[in-house]
């Protein structure tokens, strides 16, 4: 099929960004780190099935390989879902993608400083500083209120972008080799299970959340939609496609999010929005300038060796 590559990125920019209203929409009937954790037990099940039919390892077998699905549990699955969860509570779905987009400049950041082989350029310090000088616009922190709820959550949801970004950085630091479907199932079940202690130390309570039909929506969404569909799609188009123009799918979510909260939730982007959305796009493209470079050439290159001289 000709188009099949950008009809997957299309659809998961559709999955990944629409999670973000799902999210949202859900956290009127559930404690969010509760329901982050019912998000990855479903998702966790499901992908390690996945695991066990698309795979010759389903089970991790080595220290180095329960370490690495250890570090994407804690770090990618479970603090930056429950970062993300508590935060989006009070900023709105385009806002809290926009801020998630921020993780791939963070993961160059953290590679310069756990990573001895990575360095960084004067462009892309530039490319760095401007990701974060989007974020301050986006934010745009009241001076005499700092302590705000909306910069209180805005500040969740940037501990949520670190902590994917981190824990992206520490998994490259272990020798252990998994399949990805592989390490993605058993570390989300390990993120769900360290959800459902940080649930508890919260006092939250499954009493407190409303099983309606709205909130059994949004969950399953989550779960088949933006988790296991998400997902298989997200492995489809890495094999194809390569890690960089992936990563552009960041920049892709946060359009769909805004889509979408404004359909289903009346949320208004804002100027601040557009403009700090704008300024982290700028810093990615800074940053990442070589490589996607060298993507665009090595997808042209086979399309000019074809062409009748």
């Amino acid at each position: 099929m000709r188009f099949r590559n950008a009809i997957l990125f299309i659809g998961l920019a559709i999955a990944w960004g629409s999670a973000f209203t799902a999210i949202k929409a859900g956290l009127e009937f559930f404690p969010p780190v509760l329901f982050a954790a019912f998000r990855y037990d479903a998702a966790g099940v499901l992908m390690l099935g996945y695991a066990v039919y698309a795979t010759d390892q389903w089970l991790p077998h080595s220290r180095d390989e329960w370490v690495l699905v250890g570090i994407g549990g804690t770090f990618m699955i479970a603090a930056y879902h429950a970062f993300l969860f508590i935060g989006e509570q009070e900023t709105t779905s385009a806002a809290a993608a926009i801020i998630v987009s921020l993780s791939p400049i963070l993961t160059t950041g953290f590679a310069r400083a756990f990573l001895p082989d990575e360095r960084l350029t004067v462009l892309g310090t530039v490319g760095l500083l401007i990701g974060f000088v989007g974020v301050g616009v986006l934010s745009n922190p009241d001076p005499n209120n700092l302590l705000n709820t909306k910069t209180i959550s805005m500040f969740l949801v940037f501990l949520a972008a670190a902590s994917f970004a981190l824990g992206s950085v520490l998994t490259r630091r272990v020798d252990g080799e998994l399949p990805i479907e592989t390490m993605e199932a058993w570390s989300m079940l390990i993120g769900a299970g360290l959800m459902h202690g940080a649930s508890i130390a919260l006092a939250e309570s499954l009493t407190d959340v409303q099983w309606t039909g709205e909130a059994i929506l949004s969950l399953l969404y989550l779960v088949v939609v933006a988790s296991a569909l998400g997902f298989l799609i997200y492995f489809d188009l890495l094999n194809r496609l390569g890690p960089i123009e992936i990563n552009l799918v960041s920049y892709a979510a946060p359009v769909v999010a805004a889509v979408t909260g404004v359909l289903f939730l009346n949320e208004t982007p804002t100027a601040d929005t557009v403009v700090g959305f704008l300024l982290i796009l700028v810093g990615f493209l800074l940053l990442k300038r070589n490589a996607i470079s060298a993507e665009f050439d090595s997808v042209q290159l086979p399309l000019l060796s074809d062409r009748e001289p």
